[in-house]
């Protein structure tokens, strides 16, 4: 029997040019084939031996493919976001970690866990937002600004993040910009400008941006938002931050995956229109059984729909690629020490962060006076 060809993908993305304009450029992804049910009851036993026999556990985005996202519940190992995958690798006793997600995500895991062994099921699975911020042209940007703090987001390259200040995600970064802005920083924001926005609309803070986005919430259309509301009038919205301004606008809960899975399980309806990438639902109806969950439009009159809310690199994460890294051992992350321990420091500050807030003390006497050491 013929083998299966992978689809390989055309993927347009935002580079910053100068002027803050962008340009359009071109990446690729492959989508492996589906495995037939034989086929996948096969590779799901395979790569649970294969654990065991490694000394492995999984960690999986709220984004790939659900076989990878369940496989990893049930073999104990986590699904989450980038941070909480690499530091429940970090704190794993498991001496390997397999990373089902885009490539930032395996050198985040490896910066917390260097002496590990990190493998990913395809090397080449990359994100927008990482694409568009190359670590020289971000560099000479921090260098054009002195004399702001540098907080890069986490879908960024070990390079970007090793020239920052602080890390953080869609779930702290309002609360650690605030701190930022109330003891006298201006921030530079990188690499995704809508996510900068809102968090400079919620905070108030001096900021300037990197002008980068997400391909998938970048589609999202508030005219077509609009048109589902109508058709589900008692659903209510939930947004992910790295959508456009207009779309945020018509929210009734803005949150990062964690932060839209607490609202689905905490609002007061039993509909959902949501706004990010829609791997996300199946965890979303996992979780919530007794209720109604309808992907925000990316398509329509006043969309493209380029990646029709689904990344096109997290869906090149399969089954039959995570047996195969485990069986050979390829596909390791490397990272290079000195470089990861720079970019360690920004994580270790929003660890740090985020901990105390955790704890109930004072996370802002974490974040220096402007000028102190």
């Amino acid at each position: 029997m013929s083998a299966v060809i992978p689809v390989v993908k055309d993927v347009e993305f935002d580079h910053p040019v100068e002027g803050s304009a962008c340009e359009t450029r071109h990446a690729w992804a492959r989508v492996p084939p589906e495995p037939a049910p034989a086929e996948r009851a096969a590779l799901k036993a395979r790569i649970r031996d294969l654990l065991k026999a490694r000394n492995a556990v999984m960690v999986s985005h709220y984004y790939v493919h659900p076989d990878l996202q369940d496989l990893a519940e049930e073999t104990g190992g986590l699904v989450s976001d980038s941070l909480e995958m690499a530091r429940f690798g970090r704190d794993h006793p498991a001496q390997t970690l397999v990373v089902s997600g885009v490539r930032f995500m395996g050198e985040t895991s490896k910066i917390l866990s260097p002496h590990k062994r990190v493998l990913m099921p395809d090397l080449d699975a990359t994100c927008s937002l990482d694409l568009g911020c190359p670590a020289d042209e971000f560099s000479a940007f921090c260098d054009a600004h002195p004399d702001r703090t540098v907080v890069v987001y986490a879908n960024t390259s070990a390079a970007v993040k090793a020239r920052a200040d602080w890390l953080v995600t869609s779930s702290c970064a309002i609360e650690i910009v605030r701190a930022l802005h109330e003891k006298g920083h201006k921030i530079l924001w990188a690499p995704d400008r809508h996510l900068g926005s809102y968090i400079q609309r919620e905070t108030g803070a001096d900021m300037v941006f990197w002008n980068g986005s997400c391909i998938v919430h970048d589609e999202f259309k508030a005219f077509e938002l609009e048109a589902l509301k109508r058709e589900h009038p008692a659903a209510k919205v939930l947004v992910h931050p790295e959508s456009p301004a207009d779309v945020v606008a018509l929210a009734d809960a803005v949150g990062s995956t964690s932060g839209i899975l607490k609202a689905a399980r905490e609002m007061d309806a039993t509909e959902f229109i949501v706004a990010t990438d829609n791997g996300m639902m199946h965890k979303l109806r996992t979780l919530n059984p007794g209720k109604m969950f309808y992907e925000a439009p990316t398509a329509g009159n006043s969309a493209t729909c380029k990646s029709c809310a689904h990344c096109p690199w997290m869906a090149m994460n399969g089954l039959a690629d995570v047996a195969r890294v485990l069986e050979t051992g390829a596909n390791e992350i490397f990272v290079d020490p000195a470089l990861g321990e720079r970019a360690r420091l920004p994580i270790d500050r929003m660890l740090a962060f985020t901990a105390a807030i955790k704890d109930g003390r004072p996370a802002g006497a974490l974040v220096p006076n402007i000028g102190a050491a």
